[in-house]
């Protein structure tokens, strides 16, 4: 029996494919650094929460006034720069993520 082949998006356990609605992103928050600049380890509750991460699935677009649906600017794998506080926090089988709109995204890192 193939083996499936599972993206940052697909819970292994089940199967299931995580997606988005509307002008939402699904991205990957980047780790947090472990040590400061003068190499002093930080504890979990001193970290910060890094604003930067890579979109790992996006919506289907904004229906606008005309009933056609808005094309996203960000697109599965761009690096992007993000409010501190923007999206909700949740866990899809082992991995956190990040649902957001795009709106929120700042930039895109290239």
């Amino acid at each position: 029996m193939a083996k499936k082949k599972c993206d940052a998006a697909t819970d292994n356990k089940c199967g299931c494919k995580l997606q988005p609605l509307g002008d939402r992103v699904v991205v990957r928050r980047d780790e947090s650094e472990e040590r400061t600049a003068g190499g002093l380890y930080l504890p979990e509750s001193a970290k910060n929460k890094p604003s930067r991460g890579v979109v790992v699935s996006v919506g289907d677009g904004r229906v606008l006034d005309d009933g056609s649906r808005s094309k996203f600017v960000v697109q599965e794998g761009d690096r992007v720069l993000f409010l501190s506080y923007a999206g909700e926090d949740f866990k899809f089988g082992e991995d956190e993520f990040l649902l957001m709109r795009e709106s929120d995204i700042l930039a895109i890192i290239q």
